[in-house]
Parts: C-alpha cells; structure tokens; sequence
C-alpha cells in the first residue's frame, strides 16, 4: 500500500511576519491586517505598551499581555493560553525581544553556558527554541509577528543632486532562518511601504505596496479560506479531553495531529500546563488504557 496520497488544498491560517527599522509601521501594520483577518484578537506586546496607544482607533479592539520575561518558554505558555481562550488572530509585537531581550534566546545561552562555551549553552537551549517556533506556527488562528531590523544610515543623493543620509534596515534581530516558518514575510520602510520578499499566495509575489491596509488583510483572508475546512489544535484538544474518548479515537487524532503538522502545538494539560498536543495526546492514551483496564477488573469480580 503506498504511503503517498492525493494533495488537496485545505483552508489555513495567516502566518506573516512584518519586519523593519523603528518608525516603518510595523505596529499598525500588523494591527491593521489583525482586525480585517479576525474580530477576536490579542496582542503580546513586548514594547511597552505601544499597541494599546491604537486601541479605539479606526473601531480596533484587542486584548493585550505585556510579558515580564521573554523566555522562549514564556512566549509557548502564552500562546497554549491565547489559542484555548479562543483569539483568531495573535500579534507578537515584536518576536525579536524573544532573541535579545530580557531572559530571551542569547541571554539563556549566555546563562547554561559551561565554562565560557557557547556551544554548551546553545545545545541546551534549542529545544526551549523549537518548542516556541513549533507553538507560533502552530497557534490556532491567524499570526502576525513583528520583527525589529538593525539599521545603518547610508549617503544617497537626492533630486536635488545633494548627497543627503538614508536610514535603512538590515537584518531581522532573531535567529537567522526565521522566515522559512511564514507564508507570508514583508519588508517596511520609513514611508510604509511593504516589500514582500516571500510569499506563499501567488498574487502577493514580490509586490511592493505602499501604506498596506485592510484591503490586503482581506485579500490574504480570501486566498487563505479558500479550501477544505480542517481542525485546528484547540479542537483536537477538546476531542483529546473528551470523558467519552476511546483508543481508537486517540490514535486517530494523533494521526491527524501529524498530518497537519500540528502535533507540536502547544495546548493546556489538564491542569493547565502548556505541552505539546502530541503528548497531551499520548498521555491521555495512558490515561484511557489505565481506566479501561480498571473496567475490565470490576466486572470481572462483579
């Protein structure tokens, strides 16, 4: 029997990430997007508070977290709480502190570190890095993550044939590689002009749209909705959770959590810990062969 099937387009949700030098619109941008792909929408905002400087503007509503710690692992506990408490669209403003802010990626590799040997500390932090990665992309709803570039000035001459100084943005501050997990990555400028460098929906290659708005949002929502309806985490979760699943019905979510790649999505324990729906899964399994075999026993000494 062969293990390839016949592929077919499923609906999906928007992962885009929005990059660019402080001033571009990143902000806004990735606010004006949220509210034309959803209605229930949250905001971790790791920049003190800027996002909610836009709340009531153009009719915007949003929940808002500010983190105290951007630990990778903080960030996936935040996104197993987002997702059960239902928001369809998640902003991450911005993703870059999880890589140099406050307990972020490079301070957690300086701090396992052994010996003065970055390579230690690396080895031991990866995982708490692909947790996080494995929970954003995972996340059930929409995504948009902002990315803060470093900038350098560079001399330009203008109409006037003055040789004048540009700021520009360089790379994103996080782990080089990052964009290969989005569908959808742009490029913001100090005139709000977005560069789209990848983009998973054919229309939107390589355009460069001046001051995005709404309209982009629903163009991105259209091509995204168009496909199979599929279920997302929160939803295998439920099943998993069920007083009334079997082991069959186990084994068919976890196949199906692995078919749509979203096994690793961070979702809420029983208790209330984020795991991985995988091992929510697994554990649940254990749990459903344990309450089976006490069945078996009282009957058997009724």
């Amino acid at each position: 029997m062969s293990s390839f099937t016949p592929a077919t387009r499923t609906s999906t949700k928007a992962r885009i990430a929005l990059c660019g030098p402080s001033g571009s619109g990143k902000t806004w941008t990735a606010l004006t997007l949220a509210h034309a792909l959803g209605e229930h929408i949250a905001v971790i905002d790791t920049e003190r508070g800027s996002a909610s400087k836009y709340a009531g503007v153009n009719g915007w509503k949003f929940d808002t977290v500010a983190p105290g710690s951007f630990a990778p692992d903080a960030l996936t506990a935040l996104l197993a709480e987002a997702g059960q408490e239902g928001f369809d669209v998640l902003v991450l403003d911005s993703w870059s502190h999880y890589w140099m802010g406050v307990d972020g990626m490079l301070e957690q590799v300086d701090k396992r570190a052994r010996n003065g040997n970055n390579f230690s500390g690396w080895k031991e932090v990866r995982p708490d890095e692909r947790r996080m990665i494995d929970a954003l992309i995972s996340y059930p709803g929409h995504v948009i993550a902002t990315l803060r570039v470093k900038t350098e000035y560079v001399i330009e001459e203008n109409d006037r044939g003055k040789k004048v100084p540009r700021k520009i943005g360089l790379k994103p501050e996080q782990r080089e590689g990052v964009e290969y997990e989005f569908d959808l990555v742009g490029d913001l400028d100090h005139e709000n002009n977005l560069t789209v460098t990848k983009s998973r929906i054919p229309n939107l290659t390589r355009s460069v749209i001046k001051e995005p708005d709404a309209d982009l949002g629903k163009a991105i929502r259209s091509w995204l909705e168009d496909g199979e309806s599929v279920p997302d985490a929160r939803e295998l979760r439920e099943r998993t959770m069920s007083d009334s699943v079997q082991l069959a019905d186990l084994i068919e979510l976890a196949a199906t959590a692995r078919k749509l790649g979203i096994d690793h999505a961070a979702v809420p324990n029983g208790e209330g810990t984020p795991v991985a729906l995988v091992d929510l899964i697994r554990a649940r399994y254990e749990a459903v062969q344990r309450r089976d075999a006490d069945h078996l026993k009282q009957e058997a000494g009724a």
